[in-house]
C-alpha cells in the first residue's frame, strides 16, 4: 500500500470527548490515523453517579469512571487527547482550520461529538452537583428510572414535555408529582391526560430547593412545601451546534446535526456523532454513531488517497 501524501497531517478532529467521540478516537487510533480530540470537560456523562443499564456492567458503571477507562483506551492507540475549548472552526480548501484556547488546529476531517445541554434548575453548582451525584436530583428517566420504583417521583416542570416525562415514570410509580418552575400550567387536554394517569399537578411554582437532606425538599410560591425521594428536571436542552452552523452544516429543528446513515454531515469532510445528533440520548447509542463515524471518515480518507478498490 502506498504511503499516503499528507503523512504527518492530522487526519481528524474530533470535539467532544464523550462517548461518541472517545469511541471515534479509540477506533481512527487503530486504523493508524493521526487524531485530536479536544473537550472542555462538561459533557453529561460525568453526572451520570451510575449507570445500570450499559451492557457489560451487571453492577453498574460510574459515568466518570466510564470516561477515564476510554480515554485510557483512546490514549493507548495513539489518540490525542488535549483539554480546552474549540471556539471557531472554518474550512480552507480540502482542510479545516479549528481555533482553540491553546491555538490554531488543522486537519483533513472534523467530527463533532458536542453533546447538548440539559437546562438546570436554578441552584448552585456545587449543590447541583452534589445533589446529581447522591441521585436527588435527575435526568435521565430511561438510564435510571428503574433504581426509583415505587417511590415518589417530582418532575419539574409544567408543559406538556415536562407530561411526557412524567407519563413514562408513571409506569414506575403510582406516586409521580408534577411542580412548575415558572408557574406555567398545562392546557385542558393535558390537564386531562395527567388525572387520568394519576399524575398530580401542583399549581403554584418552585421558590426554594432543599437537596440537604436524604429526600428532596421543595418550597412552593405559596409557602407550602412538597418532599419527594428524587426529582427529574424536565426543562428542556439545547444542542452544541455553534462549530456546525459556523461552518454552515445542516441542522434537523434547527438543533440536531443532519447526518446520512454514515454519520456524515451535509458539508463534505465533517461528521457528527452522539447526542448532537438527532436520536436517543444514550450512551450505548452515542458509541455506535462514534464508531460508525470513525470507520466512514478512515474509508473516505483512504478513498481521497487512493487506497481503495477502483
Amino acid at each position: 500500500m502506498p504511503d499516503a501524501p499528507t503523512a504527518g497531517r492530522i487526519d481528524c478532529l474530533i470535539v467532544g470527548g464523550g462517548p461518541a467521540g472517545l469511541t471515534a478516537a479509540i477506533y481512527l487510533g487503530r486504523f493508524h490515523r493521526k487524531v485530536v480530540l479536544v473537550d472542555k470537560g462538561e459533557g453529561r456523562l460525568k453526572m451520570v453517579p451510575r449507570s445500570h443499564n450499559h451492557a457489560g456492567y451487571p453492577q453498574g458503571v460510574v459515568g466518570a469512571d466510564l470516561l477515564e477507562n476510554m480515554a485510557d483506551q483512546a490514549r493507548r492507540y495513539g489518540a490525542d487527547l488535549r483539554r480546552g475549548e474549540v471556539t471557531g472552526l472554518r474550512r480552507d480548501g480540502r482542510l479545516f482550520t479549528a481555533q482553540t484556547d491553546a491555538g490554531p488546529i488543522t486537519a483533513r476531517t472534523v467530527l463533532l461529538a458536542t453533546g447538548v445541554v440539559n437546562h438546570r434548575p436554578p441552584v448552585p453548582e456545587d449543590v447541583h452537583a452534589d445533589a446529581v451525584d447522591r441521585g436527588l436530583l435527575r435526568y435521565c428517566p430511561i438510564c435510571d428510572a428503574f433504581e426509583q420504583t415505587g417511590k415518589r417521583i417530582g418532575v419539574l416542570g409544567g408543559d406538556r414535555h415536562a407530561l411526557a416525562e412524567a407519563l413514562f415514570l408513571r409506569t414506575y410509580s403510582p406516586d409521580i408529582v408534577m411542580i412548575s418552575l415558572t408557574g406555567e400550567g398545562l392546557d385542558p387536554d393535558a390537564q386531562a391526560q395527567s388525572d387520568a394517569a394519576g399524575i398530580s399537578v401542583v399549581a403554584a411554582p418552585v421558590s426554594g430547593f432543599d437537596f440537604s437532606g436524604d429526600r428532596v425538599v421543595l418550597t412552593l410560591a405559596d409557602g407550602q412545601t412538597e418532599v419527594m425521594d428524587t426529582l427529574y428536571a424536565a426543562l428542556g436542552s439545547h444542542t452544541r451546534n455553534d462549530l456546525g452552523r459556523m461552518l454552515g452544516t445542516d441542522l434537523v429543528g434547527g438543533q440536531c446535526y443532519a447526518t446520512d446513515p454514515h454519520q456524515r454531515a451535509s458539508l463534505d469532510g465533517v461528521y457528527a456523532a452522539g447526542d448532537a445528533v438527532d436520536g436517543l440520548d444514550q450512551i450505548g447509542t452515542a458509541m455506535g454513531t462514534g464508531s460508525r463515524a470513525a470507520v466512514a471518515i478512515h474509508n473516505d480518507l483512504r478513498d481521497q488517497d487512493g487506497q481503495t478498490l477502483d
